[in-house]
């Protein structure tokens, strides 16, 4: 497969081998400096403060996005630094971008007008404008629509390239591979899957009105032993979640379980009763042990689709958040299905394929992605996930558990060493484009 950085076709969230677009901050950082370029500065006195290559860099260019920075760190409470520090800070990072930049053009990849398109559509809805309205607004603020245009080209143009080549750095050895699954051997635990009929006790509840409870409770685990559909019963006495038999979620860790339940199905094969009624705060339980798996065996895979729309300057996280819940009402209403919004709008390499991402094994995905993927019911789409990426929508379609051989198990370990190598091969990277370009400092006019 081919990473997504390189081919539209390919979802950014499924790199080869990562899962990772690389340092958001520093394509975030690029558009930082698209924008800000593109506004114009009339109050601001002008110069050249840095040559990089064929780049320029001017006064106003710094001074714009320090008082955006500013901006945004009094709109989050945070702190900068000192002003002159702050400054020099940020005349280096625009430094390192027009290196980036550079090197880039030079790279021979391209963005597809298509894909341009779509970013500033994107841009535009958020905003509660169509192209057409964004091209006037940003007439009107003394903007040249074609600049705007081109400065996301090549944002977009450095994120991609920067992928391709910080993906390229990575080595994993056989031996880190070893290492790292006898690592998860050692740490590996069981999980269990475990159905449960609750009768629940009212707060305050006498213990006649408890005892009556309990009686109700072991009457469903005596029908239960006798070999009643344990589902069944669920829908006749439990007061739980009736969903798949009374399921707690599937398989899970202990740690993620009561320990009144871990310890009363340890014991347990797939299929059997906990003896007893269990008693808890919130009443009676009568457990099943639906299935185990004593780590590693076996994986939950999830199959499941997304939209993507990503963050910028103009395109805050709060607009793209508004956006998004905008179109999660239009496809739960179903006046706009997954798919056909998937691929009109979203920014990732999936939407041709209306969002759908596949069959994923655990560690697939970023950790941020990958925490609302598990906890997601099928078929209902989540509230706006904010990665490194962007803000997505997501909806899990199917489930299903699938045994995992060796050569899989090397796979998913080489995938998380290349994870861990990620941040330093990138800054080696950065360091080494900083090096080899040409940067000319420039002293302010007297």
């Amino acid at each position: 497969m081919t990473p997504s950085a390189l081919l539209p076709a390919v979802s950014i969230l499924r790199l080869l081998p990562l899962r990772a677009l690389g340092r958001a901050c520093a394509g975030g950082a690029l558009l930082i400096a698209a924008l800000a370029q593109a506004q114009p500065a009339s109050q601001i006195s002008d110069y050249i403060v840095a040559v990089v290559g064929r780049e320029l860099v001017t006064h106003a260019e710094v001074q714009r996005r320090v008082l955006a920075l500013e901006r945004e760190a009094q709109r989050n409470g945070q702190r900068l630094p000192p002003a002159e520090d702050l400054r020099s800070q940020v005349l280096e990072q625009m430094i390192m971008e027009r290196a980036q930049l550079a090197h880039a053009r030079e790279s021979g990849v391209r963005i597809s007008d298509e894909e341009l398109d779509r970013a500033v559509a994107n841009i535009a809805a958020s905003n509660r404008m169509t192209p057409q309205q964004l091209r006037e607004r940003l007439q009107q603020e003394g903007t040249d629509p074609a600049r705007f245009r081109s400065q996301i080209r090549d944002q977009m143009l450095v994120e991609r390239v920067r992928e391709r080549e910080v993906q390229g750095r990575i080595r994993v050895t056989d031996a880190e591979i070893d290492r790292y699954l006898e690592q998860r051997q050692a740490e590996s635990v069981p999980e269990y899957h475990i159905a449960q009929i609750l009768v629940p006790v009212p707060e305050g509840a006498s213990e006649a009105e408890a005892s009556q409870r309990r009686v109700i409770a072991e009457r469903a685990l005596a029908r239960a032993k006798a070999g009643e559909p344990f589902a069944a019963l669920v829908d006749e006495y439990s007061a739980g979640s009736k969903a798949d038999g009374g399921s707690l979620g599937g398989l899970r860790t202990a740690d993620r379980l009561p320990d009144l339940f871990v310890e009363a199905v340890k014991p347990l094969r797939a299929g059997e009763l906990a003896p007893a009624v269990l008693r808890s705060g919130a009443g009676f339980h009568v457990l099943k042990l639906v299935e185990r798996s004593e780590g590693g065996l076996n994986v939950q895979q999830s199959h499941a689709r997304h939209i993507l729309l990503r963050t910028s300057p103009q395109l805050g996280r709060d607009k793209v958040v508004a956006r998004l819940r905008e179109l999660k009402a239009q496809i739960e209403s179903g006046r706009l299905p997954f798919a056909q919004a998937a691929r009109e709008v979203s920014e990732d390499g999936s939407a041709p394929q209306g969002g759908d991402l596949g069959w994923a094994s655990p560690g697939q995905f970023v950790p941020e992605f990958e925490q609302v993927l598990d906890r997601l019911p099928i078929g209902v789409v989540s509230e706006p996930v904010v990665s490194r990426f962007g803000v997505h929508l997501i909806e899990v379609t199917e489930r299903r558990r699938v045994p995992v051989d060796r050569r899989q198990l090397r796979e998913a370990a080489r995938n998380a060493a290349r994870e861990q190598k990620y941040e330093p091969a990138y800054e080696e990277w950065s360091r080494d484009i900083r090096a080899r370009a040409y940067v000319e400092m420039r002293e302010p006019p007297r």
